[in-house]
């Protein structure tokens, strides 16, 4: 299998978990796994700005482990999932809040896919994160411990998610699976964001207005 680790200028697409950690009833209360869209053009890479729209004022940050697709895959089986990934990446799963109402059954499309709400970290190569399912995640923001968890925790397994999305869309080479996130904070203009993966990786990014 081939190295992509320029899987942000050659995948089709993010593909997010929601609610796959047990911070809630709802969260628990799942019996298949919550999958959203993100488009490739809200990617960013360290060095660059998380933008605010206009008008909003309710951004949030959740940070995420991301599964690099490196074979293209249609109903795989969970015990075949590890052999479609081909590395990692660390993500922030950026939200404008104020365009999602969880009572209602509206498009999260705006909310989670305007330009720069998904920061991502350079490519992790497999054998950098052995076990990707007991990894800790942690975020600063101004410097001052956030939020930390572990990817443990998750409900749904990355070989769950992976099968599960496949039913419904081709996984692509180059594709992004978010995996999730323990928890999520507000972050308003000037702040700076710092999060990592272990002491695999870190990245920071300024918010700007």
């Amino acid at each position: 299998m081939k190295i992509i680790n320029n899987f942000t200028e050659v995948g089709t697409k993010v593909v997010a978990a929601a609610l796959n950690f047990p911070s809630s009833p709802a969260a628990l209360a799942r019996k298949s796994p919550v999958i959203f869209l993100k488009p490739t053009s809200s990617y960013i890479k360290e060095g660059e700005i998380i933008r605010i729209p206009p008008g909003h004022n309710r951004v949030h940050y959740e940070v995420e482990l991301g599964c690099v697709i490196g074979l293209r895959g249609k109903d795989i089986p969970k015990e075949e999932a590890f052999n479609y990934i081909c590395g990692y990446a660390l993500g922030l799963d950026m939200t404008l809040l104020d365009r999602i109402d969880m009572s209602k059954n509206v498009p999260w499309g705006i909310a989670k896919g305007f330009d720069t709400s998904c920061p991502v970290s350079r490519f992790i190569e497999k054998h950098e994160l052995p076990d990707p399912n007991n990894a800790r995640l942690w975020l600063k923001i101004n410097q001052n411990m956030a939020h930390e968890c572990n990817t443990k925790d998750m409900l749904f397994k990355i070989p769950d998610l992976i099968s599960h999305v496949s039913k419904f869309m081709t996984l692509e080479e180059g594709d992004l699976l978010l995996t999730g996130a323990a928890g999520a904070g507000p972050v308003y203009d000037g702040d700076v964001i710092t999060c990592g993966l272990d002491e695999i990786v870190k990245m920071e990014f300024d918010v700007r207005d």
